[in-house]
């Protein structure tokens, strides 16, 4: 058995410029940090049984891994070249959909079980491009990069990305005294609605494309904010930070009519009212969870927000990546899987897949 812990994120700065459509034309700048809320990952290999387990939210046992409808779990034993004997359980302290990464962590996450599966030890700019690519690439997901390297990375960190897609990752080390600071005048509030932010980035990746005005002149503003607030990070000076949250929002709401709507409008409302000085929703907007910025009378925040529905989570910042957390394979088990990688490749060799190239 073999279990990974990946932890979600939050960012701070420069949401939406990580994905193709915009970098590859003015390039990226992400300003994020790790989270200690995770994602579990526990992979086991069978002695005797031939079958693919996946489990999440539903239960799939099929026989080959082509007929997994877990797109991630089938894509990620694809590029492996695992087709069946395995078992696979997710276990998440958060629910998906609620902007703060939870599909990178599980791809990430499994890919970082699989290679240890195979006694190899990838780093986390490894782990990061691979899960990329199955996600940018084989899947065609409309989605950026960031999600993915702070999976990998976790921390307080800068991801600059090239109009090539090269990432550059860099760490911001804080003084203790201004990362608790940081730390704790953050606040998350669930929503209690978790949405498929696909249709929001979508409508974004297109405008994009088609190089809509209002879209890439909002882009080209939260890049900036994304620098400016990292910079004020850097500096101590939180109060603009705040500051800036709150230009981010009003900025990232013209990218699409999906990023907010009127209940959230009135909770954000609320939250300045009540001592907020800024924030936005996680991820692409819609749903999930409010990020706010407070300094002050923060347990009046607490209540407004308590008294309209909205339920607190607690958490601390994580500065290392996905990491193997228990690695126990039997002598059986690995002996078995390394069985069905020779038959399969054996397989493979004896008959390729029609139309490849020799």
């Amino acid at each position: 058995m073999i279990i990974t812990r990946t932890p979600f994120r939050l960012t701070l700065g420069g949401g939406g410029t990580d994905l193709p459509s915009f970098y590859r034309e003015h390039g990226g700048f992400i300003f994020a940090v790790g989270l200690d809320k995770y994602m579990y990952l526990n992979v086991k290999l069978p002695i005797l049984e031939e079958t693919i387990r996946v489990q999440y939210s539903k239960l799939e046992i099929v026989e080959h891994v082509d007929e997994l409808q877990h797109t991630l779990a089938r894509e990620a034993l694809k590029f492996l070249r695992i087709q069946n004997g395995i078992e696979i359980v997710s276990i998440a302290d958060v629910p998906s959909g609620t902007g703060l990464g939870s599909s990178s962590c599980y791809l990430v996450g499994l890919l970082n079980a699989l290679h240890c599966l195979g006694q190899a030890q990838l780093n986390p700019w490894q782990l990061a491009e691979e899960a990329c690519d199955i996600e940018l690439v084989r899947l065609q997901k409309p989605i950026g990069k960031q999600d993915q390297y702070m999976a990998a990375f976790g921390g307080l960190t800068t991801l600059e990305i090239d109009k090539d897609g090269k990432v550059c990752v860099s760490r911001t080390n804080l003084d203790m005294e201004l990362l608790q600071a940081l730390e704790s005048n953050i606040f998350l509030f669930y929503t209690g609605g978790a949405r498929d932010a696909t249709a929001i980035l979508q409508k974004q990746d297109a405008a994009t494309k088609n190089k809509d005005k209002e879209v890439v002149s909002s882009l080209l503003e939260i890049k900036d904010i994304g620098m400016e607030i990292r910079d004020c990070v850097v500096r101590g000076n939180l109060q603009r930070f705040g500051e800036l949250l709150d230009v981010h929002w009003q900025t990232k709401k013209r990218l699409s009519n999906g990023v907010s709507n009127p209940q959230v409008d009135a909770w954000y409302e609320l939250a300045k009212q009540n001592g907020a000085i800024g924030g936005k929703i996680s991820g692409a907007g819609g749903g999930g969870f409010l990020m706010l910025y407070c300094e002050h009378r923060k347990a009046r925040l607490r209540e407004a927000m308590r008294s309209a529905g909205l339920r607190e989570l607690n958490f601390r910042f994580e500065f290392e990546g996905s990491k193997v957390v228990f690695d126990v394979v039997s002598r059986d088990s690995r002996l078995a899987h390394n069985h069905r990688l020779e038959k399969h490749n054996r397989l493979h060799q004896e008959f390729p897949a029609v139309g490849a190239i020799a």
